[in-house]
């Protein structure tokens, strides 16, 4: 099997329990007996939905098909993770408690998001990183504040951390497995004013006291953070696991209306719905625009899907454009943002700091405590 049909077939896998002419071309290829799990199980798993396909397939009754030693296999992996996701809602129950008793409002975004809201029939099915959550800019700081006095902390050996436009730097917890990221904007500087903090509260649900985007929200965020923050547009990919969430929110919402608020980040939202609708085979829920520019981004999407030489070629100019842009960009800042040109400064004359990078280049031996 090519990338591209593993690809398109764990994409029907992925929908077999919603969408019947999907599971009914999916088991015959289970029923054909030439899948080549190897591949699928390294797609899936690259694509952080390992678990989420073996759920599907074990809904809809097609385990069966599959070598026992793989099921053995999918199984215990999503019961660790089925176990992970538990302990994850069980903390973000508690942040929301915490902050909440502080008057300040979690809203919880992405993977943690969706398994609070009850997105999935399984919490096993979910691959999540992070807790993420985001409040507004006038709690940022008190929440951070409140965060760090319950024993959370960065991995900055410092008193000083690197301003940072959208989160505040992961914390993590000593008596927690996952860390968090508390956010003041969604996406990175250039689309924020598009899709931030005051575009989402005016709608967020709240369930048991607990707070999360708006279902169509949901699904723009879903596109945005790999569109937008990954790069996704640039770099002409998809990412499964943000597309299977897109799938699971067009039963809950218009994916057409998702379009209504926006300019800039029009054509990138549009671009990814009409890539998860081929991907998914083409299910009525996910509806997209489609105009000329959508034709030219699916026929590149496709020919890199075929091209795997092509694609990497593309990929590592994208990477070093983007290298190229960041570095400008901080540049810019440490001569023009107060911020980040108190950080330059204090890190600069940090003694320590010119250690570490001695020690880096080889220059110094470390010292047995370094």
């Amino acid at each position: 099997m090519t990338y591209k049909e593993t690809l398109f077939f764990i994409g029907k896998c992925l929908t077999i329990n919603h969408e019947k002419h999907n599971r009914i071309i999916v088991e015959k290829d289970l029923k054909a007996g030439h899948i080549d799990w190897d591949t699928v199980v390294k797609v899936s798993t690259s694509h952080f939905i390992f678990p989420t396909l073996y759920c599907n397939l074990k809904k809809a009754d097609f385990l069966d098909y599959l070598p026992q030693d793989l099921v053995d296999y999918m199984k215990r992996i999503t019961d660790l993770n089925r176990h992970r996701n538990q302990q994850i809602i069980s903390e973000a129950k508690e942040i929301n408690t915490l902050l909440l008793a502080h008057n300040s409002t979690p809203i919880f975004l992405k993977g943690t998001g969706n398994l609070l809201e009850g997105l999935y029939e399984d919490i096993g099915e979910r691959m999540v990183g992070d807790i993420d959550f985001i409040v507004s800019k006038n709690e940022y700081e008190k929440a951070i504040k409140i965060i760090q006095n319950n024993g959370y902390f960065t991995n900055y050996k410092t008193d000083y951390v690197h301003p940072q436009f959208k989160h505040y730097p992961r914390m993590r917890h000593k008596n927690y497995l996952s860390a968090i990221e508390i956010h003041k904007e969604l996406l990175i500087e250039k689309y924020a004013d598009e899709f931030n903090y005051n575009s989402i509260k005016k709608d967020y649900q709240t369930i048991n006291g607990i707070s999360f985007l708006s279902f169509k929200n949901q699904l723009c965020l879903s596109v945005f953070a790999s569109q937008i923050n990954d790069h996704g547009f640039l770099y002409k990919n998809i990412s499964l696991r943000n597309a299977y969430d897109v799938f699971l929110l067009s039963k809950k919402t218009t994916t057409k209306n998702a379009f209504d608020d926006f300019k800039k980040l029009k054509k990138p939202l549009n671009c990814f719905l009409a890539s998860c609708h081929i991907l998914f085979n083409e299910p009525k829920s996910i509806e997209f625009n489609d105009n000329l520019e959508t034709k030219k981004y699916l026929e590149i999407f496709n020919m890199f899907l075929e091209n795997n030489s092509l694609r990497i070629q593309h990929q590592k100019k994208i990477k070093r454009r983007l290298r190229t842009k960041g570095i400008l960009n901080l540049i810019f800042k440490y001569i023009f943002n107060p911020e980040h040109r108190t950080w330059f400064f204090t890190r600069i004359s940090d003694k320590d700091f010119y250690i570490k990078k001695l020690i880096q280049l080889g220059l110094k031996k470390p010292t047995p405590n370094a």
